[in-house]
């Protein structure tokens, strides 16, 4: 998210204020950094470079292009191990605040890592998200090109979700470049720039066991052959959770879950 994983050539520098309340970055907390390289360079493809906060992070880059960034601080900062999106905010400390006077927690910042700041929250069921506020790391349309297909949320109450991010990310507040939101066949749909970034759905239960069936951001990663990208996961110590032609819910070797799909418009 910051100018350091600008690729060569980049010019364009794009402020969280012109897409707000969309997604603009995905991050995966890992307890092995090393194995985690090794399982999504296998299946995604992906090479890496070195972030500047330290030894324990890595960018991942798609054909140049940086994608996500990886965290292997789960067993030191005692963080769970998962991909987490993160959304663009004008201000991030006046978001955080309107998390919690929703019922949200705050469970990290907002922190500042220039030329930005960043906070994890949760909503008030229990799923995690983060914000960014300051300069995007690329070329938006680069990250948006390369980045995962979409964001989506697994939660109790579409509708109900729907109010919660929408006055805390300031969706469809009127403001030049916030995101559109609509309700279509019982999904709650974001789109920004016309694009289609997210969707909310309906049905998970918060006391549920499996935290797959709790409320959740998934993150879904556009590929060209699901089925390779399957049998690349399950060579490299990964599980297939369900699976069809067009889609694959997997989980890395660590624990982390995510979605393959085919399909770039959701």
């Amino acid at each position: 998210m910051n100018s350091e994983t600008k690729p060569r050539g980049a010019t364009s520098v794009v402020s969280t204020r012109s897409v707000c309340g969309a997604p603009c970055w995905v991050s995966l907390t890992s307890r092995d950094l090393p194995a985690t390289e090794d399982f999504y360079e296998a299946v995604l493809g992906w090479t890496w470079r070195t972030a500047k906060l330290g030894d324990h992070f890595r960018i991942a880059l798609a054909d140049g292009v940086p994608v996500a960034g990886i965290a292997g601080v789960a067993s030191l900062w005692q963080m769970a191990v998962a991909w987490t999106p993160y959304f663009a905010v004008s201000d991030a400390d006046a978001a955080a605040s309107r998390a919690r006077e929703r019922g949200g927690t705050v469970a990290v910042g907002p922190l500042s890592f220039p030329p930005g700041r960043a906070a994890l929250l949760a909503d008030r069921h229990g799923a995690t998200f983060g914000i960014w506020e300051g300069e995007l790391f690329t070329n938006w349309e680069a990250w948006h090109r390369a980045a995962p297909a979409f964001v989506r949320l697994h939660t109790r109450d579409a509708f109900d979700a729907a109010i919660f991010y929408g006055e805390v990310l300031e969706w469809a507040s009127g403001k030049p470049g916030c995101c559109e939101v609509r309700y279509e066949a019982n999904e709650v749909v974001l789109r920004s720039q016309g694009d289609v970034v997210a969707r909310i759905t309906s049905g998970a239960l918060e006391a549920a066991p499996d935290p797959t069936i709790r409320p959740h951001w998934q993150i879904h990663f556009s590929v060209s052959d699901v089925a390779a990208c399957v049998e690349a996961a399950q060579h490299h110590g990964g599980t297939v959770l369900t699976q069809s032609p067009r889609e694959a819910v997997l989980r890395d070797p660590d624990g982390a879950q995510f979605t393959i799909t085919s399909d770039r418009e959701p």
